[in-house]
């Protein structure tokens, strides 16, 4: 859904209105909501975006932008909880703040076809380069950072909904790990280093470790531990792997450094929201 660039404001704030009686915060809101923004384009050219004039959509990167979108598309929620469609049409959505899923135990186009004229009805639009229909039981998709697909378990012979971080948010976290610990931040102090180190894989972890990550996340412990051997082999100029196995195994790393470890036993199964 293309939520952030067109969410018409007065429906938005008659939203938030229902949960925040204060004239001055919601003045301020406003005054938010139409501020000018500073973009950038594909040629690198600056551009002022929204204004006093501006009566839709939410500035892309604000901090509120996800909160007042998740607001909105509550609307949606509850047409498709208060006229059933959920058991009308077999399918069941999933949303999470622009984002969203929808399970289709039959066909696609009738839940499709429904689910577009509920957003024209909230003035918004379908994102078409990111809307696509896959069989989920063939192909799998990724949703929230995760790949969800269908695999049949080895031991049981029955399928199961498989459910790991995606290849693009591995990457990621390897990414962020290789550059934190990087040639060029060798004069970074060890302590500090191990520190955003710790950040970084914390964060990520608390939130992938679910399901049936332990193969993913023990790829990124792996790395993780390689990162910063590695960096002390620079730090104590050792040429070769085996010195820097012999003399920083695993155990000094973590006890001795305090590096983090990724967990790799199977993660929490279940998430609930309050109602």
């Amino acid at each position: 859904m293309e939520s952030f660039d067109t969410i018409p404001h007065a429906k938005l704030m008659a939203v938030v209105a229902e949960r925040i009686v204060d004239g001055p915060v919601l003045g301020l809101i406003r005054q938010w909501l139409k501020a000018p923004v500073i973009e950038e384009d594909e040629q690198g050219k600056r551009r002022p975006v929204g204004g006093k004039g501006n009566r839709r959509g939410t500035p892309q990167g604000g901090v509120a932008s996800p909160l007042l979108a998740n607001l909105y598309l509550h609307l949606l929620d509850r047409i498709w909880v208060r006229h059933d469609l959920e058991r009308r049409l077999g399918a069941r959505l999933v949303r999470y703040a622009d984002d969203a899923v929808i399970l289709c135990r039959h066909g696609t186009e009738k839940p499709m076809a429904v689910f577009t004229a509920v957003l024209e009805k909230l003035d918004l639009t379908l994102n078409v380069q990111k809307t696509h229909v896959v069989d989920a039981r063939a192909d799998g998709f990724d949703f929230l950072g995760f790949r969800i697909a269908w695999r049949t378990s080895r031991r049981s012979g029955t399928g199961y909904p498989h459910v790991e971080p995606s290849k693009r948010a591995e990457q990621r976290i390897k990414d962020r790990v290789t550059e934190l610990t990087a040639r060029r931040r060798t004069p970074v102090a060890l302590r500090d280093m191990i520190g955003e180190v710790n950040h970084a894989l914390r964060g990520w972890s608390g939130y992938f470790h679910y399901r049936n990550c332990s193969t993913v996340l023990g790829r990124v412990k792996t790395h993780a531990e390689e990162r910063m051997r590695t960096q002390l082999r620079r730090r104590h100029k050792l040429r070769s792997r085996a010195q820097g196995y012999l003399r920083f195994p695993n155990a000094h790393v973590y006890d001795h450094l305090g590096l983090f470890k990724v967990p790799t036993t199977a993660g929490w199964t279940s998430a609930h929201a309050s109602a």
